[in-house]
This record gives structure tokens, C-alpha cells and sequence, in this order.
């Protein structure tokens, strides 16, 4: 093996690392850290720089982490001792439905091609679709089928996308011969120069459309409103991006697959909730003697409600912690926890028996205070 292959495997991160194992760590425990990163960092749900990278180096690892075999190879001779495997190799016992079954993402054998030497895709594919579509905490919460309404460019059902008017023809631009562009070659001496330009009649169409027709106006496209269900696993992160393939912009070229949409998930707003990750927040007011003495309070829940106890001599402030009262964890057993926050409100018009009675409060405050021993201070002398 070449000295340069040898130092780039060598200088490649550790499988174990990669996935955050150890190395006794067991099949399960590697599954279930596989399957934690890949949601972390999937593209139809992560739009990072580095998230497809930081994917391909996940997938890798547990490819040879899962298998018994390769794993002996790896732990016996590091990368070297799996350098040869194909993509075939790494990912064609997995099953992948086993490992992600139901979460509503493309993790197939088709993602891994792509990502690890799938070949050339051809020809060019049509223009991804992106939509912001806020979700209700309740759904959020059980998941289920949400209506996303979005703008989507169609190819015209009357002329079937060639522009021209039913009973003609798109005439061929005679510049380009059909191409949409033009071709200057140059003989330089033993060199050849070739230039490609676009097409300066027909700009780059490759046709005219003498009679256009009506229902596009010649442009061979429609744009139409699309109402569309959508999958909303249960606990979803805020933020992610469920793909729905077929559904972006058509192909250019007519033998291309159109685009993807892109669904972006937003939790909506929730008067009684703010969210942070599977945990909810609420902020609670109390009066100031039920902060002093102590009380009950029902605290709204996403099942319903919470008698909750206020401990005597609660500060402003504080956090009252309900566990598991919060959303499912996304992708993994339990669910988070409801905090509530306790503001103490201060009474802003007193009434003459309020008064007497806050005074009454000050002056035994006073003597409680008084009436403690007072330390003496240090001399600074033996």
C-alpha cells in the first residue's frame, strides 16, 4: 500500500470516537448511538455546512462497527484493516428500516449510494422547495398529519410544456439548430479552442413559439397552489426539515425528476408554553403572603393540569420542576420535564386594613431582628 494512502487512514478519526462508544461498547449500544447521531446530523434535517461531512463520517463507523467481522479487522489493524471495504460492503447487510423504522426520513440504500460513490447522477433534477409550517405543540406532541400549502411550478396540461398552442409546434431555432447554443472552435496552431456560448436568438431555448399558448402564455409551465399532508414524527425538534421527494420545482430538462420539498418544522406559539427542546417553560404569579405561608397552585399540563405545592418562604423566582410532564424526546424513550417559574407579585394600592396589617408585619420583622444575640467582633489582640 502507498506511503501516502497509509498516513491519510492513519490520520483518520477513530470509529469509536466518532459515535461517542467505547471500545467493549455492544451491538446495542453502538445501534442506538448510530441512530442518535444520523437524526442529529441526517441533510433532510440538518441544512449545516458540515452536517453531510459529519453524516458520511457516522455512517462509515457504524458500517464497520455493526459488523462483527469488519469490527475484528479494525480492532486488530485500524483502518488499514478495513481500507478495501465498498459502500456494498459497509451497508449492504444493514437494516436500515430496523434502525430508523418509522421516523418518516430516507436513510435506504439509495442515501448511501449517493453519499459513497452512487455513480453520476444525470440528467439534472429540478430546484428544491423549502415551506416554514408552524406546528402546534398538540400535534407536536403525538404526531400525526399536517396540511402544508405551498406554491408549485407545473408543467401546462394543456400544451404538455412544449409553450405553443394546441395544433402547433414549437419552431426550432435555426442559429442553434434546437441546442440553445452556439459553438466557435479555433485552431490555434496544434491547439483547439472551443468556446460555448448561449444561444444570442433564441437565448438559449432552443426554440421559438410562434403561437403561444393561452393557459401559460407560451412558458410551458403553470404555477398552482398545492395543499400537501405531511408526516410530523412524534417530539420533532424545532427546526428540522422533513423531505417530501417529487414535490420541488420540475426539471428543466424534460427527462429529469423534479425537485424535493422541504418542509421546515416551527412549533407555533403557545400561550401557556414556551419551548426549549423537549422541555416547556411557564411562568406562574403568586401573591406575596402565598409565597410567605406556602400554597397550592394548578399548573396547566400538555395531558391537562398539576396540583402543584408552593413551599413556604418561596423567593422570586424560583423554578418548580414537574418531570416528564414535558413533549417525547424526538427519536428516544421519555419525554422532557415542565418548568415553572414563580414571579411574586407586589401589591401596587394598599387598603387601610392592608396597611395596618403590613405594618404590623414590619414592626414584628423589627424585633425578630433586634432581638438576635449580636457577635462580638475581633480585637486583633492575644
Amino acid at each position: 500500500m502507498p506511503k501516502e494512502v497509509v498516513r491519510v487512514l492513519k490520520s483518520k478519526r477513530d470509529y469509536y470516537e466518532i459515535l461517542g462508544v467505547p471500545r467493549h461498547a455492544d451491538r446495542k449500544t453502538i445501534k442506538d448511538a448510530f441512530r442518535r447521531l444520523a437524526l442529529k446530523y441526517h441533510p433532510d434535517r440538518n441544512r449545516a455546512p458540515d452536517a453531510e461531512d459529519k453524516f458520511k463520517e457516522i455512517a462509515e463507523a457504524y458500517g464497520v462497527l455493526s459488523d462483527p467481522k469488519k469490527r475484528a479487522d479494525y480492532d486488530a489493524r485500524g483502518h488499514i484493516g478495513v481500507a478495501g471495504a465498498t459502500p456494498e460492503d459497509l451497508f449492504g447487510s444493514i437494516d436500515f428500516e430496523d434502525v430508523f423504522g418509522g421516523l418518516g426520513y430516507d436513510f435506504g440504500h439509495d442515501l448511501f449510494s449517493r453519499f459513497f460513490g452512487g455513480g453520476p447522477r444525470s440528467p439534472v433534477g429540478g430546484a428544491n422547495i423549502e415551506v416554514n409550517l408552524a406546528v402546534p405543540l398538540e400535534r407536536i406532541a403525538s404526531g400525526g398529519d399536517e396540511i402544508v400549502r405551498f406554491k408549485r411550478v407545473e408543467i401546462c396540461e394543456v400544451c404538455g410544456g412544449s409553450g405553443a398552442k394546441a395544433g402547433t409546434e414549437p419552431r426550432e431555432c435555426g442559429t442553434c439548430g434546437g441546442t440553445g447554443q452556439k459553438v466557435h472552435e479555433e485552431q490555434r496552431g496544434r491547439m483547439s479552442i472551443r468556446q460555448i456560448t448561449t444561444c444570442p436568438d433564441c437565448g438559449g431555448r432552443g426554440q421559438f413559439v410562434d403561437n403561444p399558448c393561452p393557459d401559460c402564455d407560451g412558458t410551458g409551465h403553470t404555477t398552482r397552489e398545492q395543499r400537501l399532508k405531511v408526516g410530523i414524527p412524534v417530539g420533532v425538534d424545532d427546526g428540522t426539515a422533513l423531505r417530501v421527494p417529487g414535490h420541488g420545482m420540475p426539471a428543466h430538462d424534460r427527462a429529469g425528476q423534479p425537485g424535493d420539498l422541504f418542509v421546515i418544522v416551527h412549533t407555533a406559539p403557545d400561550p401557556r408554553f414556551e419551548r426549549r427542546g423537549a422541555d416547556l417553560w411557564r411562568t406562574e404569579t403568586i401573591e406575596v403572603w402565598e409565597a410567605a405561608l406556602g400554597t397550592r397552585i394548578m399548573v396547566p399540563t400538555m395531558d391537562g393540569s398539576a396540583d402543584t405545592t408552593v413551599p413556604p418562604g418561596t423567593q422570586p423566582d424560583t423554578r418548580l420542576r414537574l418531570e416528564g410532564e414535558g413533549l417525547p424526546e424526538f427519536g428516544r424513550k421519555g419525554r422532557g420535564d415542565l418548568f415553572v417559574r414563580l414571579r411574586v407579585r407586589m401589591p401596587d394600592h394598599l387598603t387601610d386594613e392592608e396597611r395596618d396589617l403590613y405594618e404590623q408585619l414590619k414592626a414584628a420583622s423589627k424585633r425578630r431582628t433586634h432581638g438576635k444575640p449580636r457577635g462580638r467582633k475581633a480585637s486583633g489582640k492575644a
